[in-house]
């Protein structure tokens, strides 16, 4: 336990952190994981001040992002905001975007990821699974509440990537019931924020409808990255309404033509129209389209802009490596994904050691695919078909005041701000509880100067809970 302070707006914030392991057990009271976490608390001695738990996603992910890009009281600094140098030093700085200021914070790194682990009679098919994961997180918050003494605390989580799916089944597993769990813990929301946000599930898609309009909504995010890069007309368009117009037309003509392509029907002429407009969204050659018309992230990366020899990040498709040389590995060698890691995992160390005191006989897993992803169960408790986002509507209407924010990057190739829209909207969400979101960034849609927008809309999101309704 440490005792600090920071200035949020011009007001000084005292507060403790508080980092160590919580242990998980299974039913006979043995102990099976740790999970270490990092707790914020704010000196307020308030009972009922908001709790958001944090993490990120992989699965394989600790919460290091989250934690080190715009949620936690300290930052990392990087010497750009795009395209940054990846050798030190690095920036570490007090966060003035913190939301410290209206919630306590508790990042959360799931078994298997950061200083977390198996113990005891604890085997890794124990917590590495869909649902298996969202259960000891669950277990995890229900601990956390009773050591601190919150249960009347009103509380939010904040899951980015697979830490989005995490939080839509988090519901179920935190209210319990026989057919989910098989215990009632009964722990109810007040709010979730999803970023990154993948919710339609590992399942390939059950009809030729679906594969066609998964592919078709990839088209945004490839247009809005072409039209960053000014390969495109422009035409005076701001990004925004770029983005709608791609949409529009992914929804419309562009999936049509590809359940024709698909069905064998589609006329040449036809054909011929689609691809005139597929290069004019993307800015790749009509030859790009010659063998089929569904587009290739893979390939797109590497042919936007071909003639400067760069390839665009999968993660953040503002960043640029040359093409020549590259490993072929698709973290190590995207062009966002290799810039940025190092100064997030160089001032979380120091951060670590420094302010928070930490000393830890193994090193910290910042994101951990060794067996973990290999062995993980994507089979779960609901049909393989079903979205996540479905999890998410029920939990909505178990939970009358449960919010929900979605928020996206435009420049994010990962995991697609359409698709995620088009998975909420089927869902058939209470749409005055639902919010949507897109930011001029990538996956981790808080870096490259959005990060005070982010954060002051989930600061929003937050402030509105405890409005009169």
């Amino acid at each position: 336990m440490t005792r600090h302070a920071l200035k949020i707006n011009g007001a000084s914030l005292a507060y403790t952190a508080v980092a160590g392991e919580t242990h998980l057990f299974n039913r006979a009271g043995d102990p099976i994981g740790s999970i270490f976490s990092f707790s914020y608390l704010a000196d307020t001695k308030d009972p009922h001040r908001p709790v958001m738990f944090v993490f990120n996603g992989g699965p394989g992910s600790s919460s290091i992002w989250l934690h080190m890009g715009v949620v936690g009281p300290r930052r990392t600094q990087l010497d750009r905001e795009v395209n940054p140098s990846n050798t030190p030093p690095f920036g570490l700085i007090d966060n003035p975007l913190t939301l410290l200021d209206v919630a306590d914070l508790v990042f959360i790194d799931p078994v298997g990821t950061g200083w977390s682990r198996v113990i005891g009679k604890g085997v890794n098919a124990d917590f590495w699974g869909v649902d298996e994961d969202a259960d000891s997180v669950a277990q995890f918050i229900e601990a956390w509440l009773t050591e601190h003494k919150r249960w009347n605390a009103p509380k939010y989580v904040m899951g980015e990537s697979y830490g989005s799916t995490r939080a839509a089944l988090l519901p179920r597993a935190l209210l319990g019931g026989p057919m989910y769990v098989g215990l009632m813990r009964g722990i109810t929301l007040d709010g979730i924020v999803l970023l990154g946000t993948t919710l339609n599930g590992s399942a390939p898609p059950a009809t030729p409808e679906a594969q066609a309009l998964r592919q078709a909504l990839q088209l945004p995010a490839l247009a809005d990255t072409a039209w960053y890069h000014q390969r495109i007309d422009r035409r005076g368009r701001a990004l925004e309404a770029y983005h709608q117009e791609a949409l529009a037309y992914a929804k419309g003509p562009y999936l049509q033509a590809l359940t024709k392509e698909a069905a064998g029907t589609l006329p040449p002429d036809e054909r011929t129209a689609v691809v005139t407009q597929l290069a004019a969204f993307t800015g790749l050659a009509p030859t790009a389209f010659a063998k089929s018309l569904q587009l290739r992230e893979a390939g797109f990366d590497r042919q936007l802009l071909a003639d400067q020899g760069l390839q665009v990040g999968a993660y953040d498709s503002r960043y640029t490596l040359p093409v020549a040389n590259s490993g072929g590995d698709p973290v190590a060698d995207d062009p966002a994904m290799t810039l940025y890691t190092p100064g997030f995992r160089a001032t979380f160390e120091q951060m670590a050691a420094e302010d928070l005191k930490i000393r830890m006989d193994r090193p910290y897993g910042a994101i951990v695919w060794k067996d973990l992803l290999a062995s993980w169960n994507f089979k779960r408790n609901a049909p393989p078909e079903q979205s996540f986002a479905v999890d998410l509507a029920t939990a909505m209407r178990r939970t009358p005041r449960l919010r929900v924010l979605v928020a996206s990057g435009y420049y994010d190739l990962a995991t697609h701000s359409a698709a995620a829209e088009a998975a909420v909207e089927a869902a058939n969400m209470p749409a005055d509880r639902l919010q949507l979101r897109r930011y001029p960034s990538g996956h981790m849609l808080y870096v490259g100067e959005t990060a005070a927008a982010f954060a002051n809309d989930v600061r929003a999101f937050v402030r509105a809970g405890a409005a009169p309704r």
